[in-house]
């Protein structure tokens, strides 16, 4: 992005990198007199590599010395926009748990249109949010802030997942499975707890902690069963990425004399000891949850490697490694949660710490535990941050709806390529005017996720084009679609890049003129693979 960011090819009308462009005057004057210089060309072919113009259609019955120079279009405008749907406790999705099935769907699509609309370009769903499900399972319990009573399915029957998935890919937006690791029941549980779930079928490893159940990451069944509910997730359905939260250990709860109440973990750390292991006990709690998380980035990849993995985190990393000024709670030493090592390693594919502060609260000062993670990205993953944007409430202590903006243009600065808002319901509600205010000052246009070519860096095949008989549309064809989940369209006016994003399945462009910027001159297309990367280019010159 830093390159897209800095080119000197184009002059951008807004601050932010998005679009829309404008060639400058000197070089659209520059174009028209090589053009007049030039001969008719026949059909050409460019160079073969990925961005690059591929291919020229000569419409037909184009006049004598009619010039079809193609224009290289813009770098892809990419950035990771995303929000989280929280289903428990009924935060953002479903709005209630008696929700009939029409209006779970009809709140579902009224999510995604509000996300069509801010231009964001993925949801990550919460799908397992204490040991159940919110999708048919043969290993957890349906949840019951899906329907009201934990082991219900919702009636008249459907699965929400393969709802969400459809509805999300019908428009263009990637769908990431979200899944609490080690939860077994939450305080706003209220119903009788289903005869499979995890807390009857092997009671012996959930703990009672506070007012949690908590699966002990110590014992082998729970790894086991976090292990199983996600391969099932990523064999069965078509998602586009695979997500953890913050909670491994859970948070410390405290006594009434204020001190912390240690996790009791006592059989598994005995049984530890009495197999000959050596580690201290915190180092064996942080071990435990390491080889959680290397095992599900292993067997993700494993069902399907295009499935980008990824972890939210406490966005505070190790005390011995903050920089100056820099404090607050330790996951390293409360969760057990190694985040630099797991960076270290590339045991996911993007790390999306929760960066829940403003910019001018020193002690968590935004910009630079940005730059700490920024920093500790050894294997060049993606660095998505999360954004507190329910903080934007009716409180006294609401945030500004700038105090988002500012942290979105902050991480642009720093060569950001992504972020998170925690969560959908803020925008949705478009508190303070912040979904309207991003709409239109920050997301000005579509931007495409940015790849993973470490996951696949194979090149889908080029788009063919062909007008249709009245030369008012383009038909698209794709050598394989097996690899294609986007299509990337540019459309150049006379002096405007104007840029779309549309799923693979639309094999129609318009031709019309723009209404705002008038006629369109180029179409150039390119085709995006599951994992972001760009095919060769092709485009269609207009009279």
């Amino acid at each position: 992005m830093s390159s897209f960011l800095s080119s000197s090819r184009f002059v951008f009308t807004l601050k932010t990198y998005l679009l829309p462009y404008k060639l400058p005057a000197l070089a659209v004057a520059a174009c028209a007199m090589l053009l007049a210089c030039s001969t008719p060309p026949e059909k050409q072919t460019a160079i073969n590599k990925p961005g690059k113009t591929n291919l020229t259609i000569v419409p037909q019955n184009a006049p004598v010395n009619y010039p079809p120079q193609v224009r290289e279009a813009p770098p892809l405008p990419r950035e990771f926009r995303a929000a989280w749907v929280s289903t428990v406790a009924n935060i953002d999705w479903p709005s209630r748990r008696d929700l009939s099935t029409e209006k779970q769907k009809n709140e579902v699509i009224a999510i995604l249109d509000n996300a069509v609309q801010l231009k964001l370009n993925a949801i990550v769903l919460q799908v397992r949010p204490a040991a159940d499900a919110i999708y048919p399972s043969a290993i957890e319990p349906w949840s019951e802030f899906l329907t009201g009573e934990q082991g219900r399915p919702p009636s008249p029957y459907y699965d929400p997942l393969q709802f969400w998935i459809d509805q999300a890919h019908a428009r263009g937006l990637e769908l990431h499975a979200w899944f609490n690791p080690f939860r077994a029941r939450t305080a706003q549980s209220k119903t009788v707890v289903a005869a499979n779930h995890i807390s009857k079928l092997a009671p012996q490893v959930v703990k009672t902690y506070g007012d949690l159940q908590w699966m002990d990451p110590g014992e082998p069944v729970a790894m086991q069963q976090t292990l199983n509910v996600i391969s099932d997730v990523a064999r069965r359905y078509d998602v586009d990425g695979i997500h953890m939260d913050d909670y491994f250990y859970p948070y410390p709860v405290k006594a009434g004399n204020g001190s912390e109440v240690d996790f009791p973990d006592d059989p598994a750390w005995i049984t530890y000891l009495q197999s000959g292991g050596k580690l201290a006990r915190f180092d064996w709690r942080r071990d435990n949850v390491n080889r959680l998380v290397e095992a599900i980035n292993q067997r993700v990849h494993l069902e399907k490697p295009w499935i980008k993995f990824g972890i939210s985190p406490f966005g505070i990393g190790r005390p011995d490694r903050l920089p100056p000024g820099i404090a607050g709670f330790s996951q390293y030493d409360k969760l057990y949660a190694d985040v630099e090592l797991w960076l270290s390693k590339g045991w996911m594919d993007y790390l999306a710490p929760q960066l829940y502060w403003p910019i001018n609260q020193g002690p968590q000062a935004f910009k630079v535990l940005h730059d700490y993670w920024l920093a500790q990205n050894t294997t060049g993953k993606h660095i998505w941050p999360g954004l507190y944007t329910s903080r934007i409430d009716s409180s006294d202590k609401s945030w500004s709806a700038d105090e988002i903006l500012n942290q979105v243009e902050a991480m642009r600065e720093k060569g950001g390529n992504g972020h998170l808002h925690f969560s959908m319901v803020a925008l949705n509600q478009n508190r303070k005017g912040i979904r309207q205010r991003l709409a239109t000052e920050k997301y000005t246009s579509q931007a495409l996720i940015p790849a993973s070519p470490w996951l696949d860096n194979s090149l889908p095949a080029s788009p063919l084009l062909e007008a249709s008989t009245d030369k008012k549309s383009l038909r698209l064809q794709l050598g394989s679609a097996d690899n294609t989940r986007l299509l990337a369209i540019w459309k150049r006016t006379e002096q405007q890049w104007l840029f779309s994003v549309v799923p693979a399945q639309n094999m129609n462009i318009d031709l019309a003129d723009d209404p705002q910027y008038g006629s369109v001159r180029q179409i150039t297309v390119s085709a995006i693979s599951r994992t972001g990367v760009e095919s060769v280019r092709a485009s269609y010159n207009l009279p």
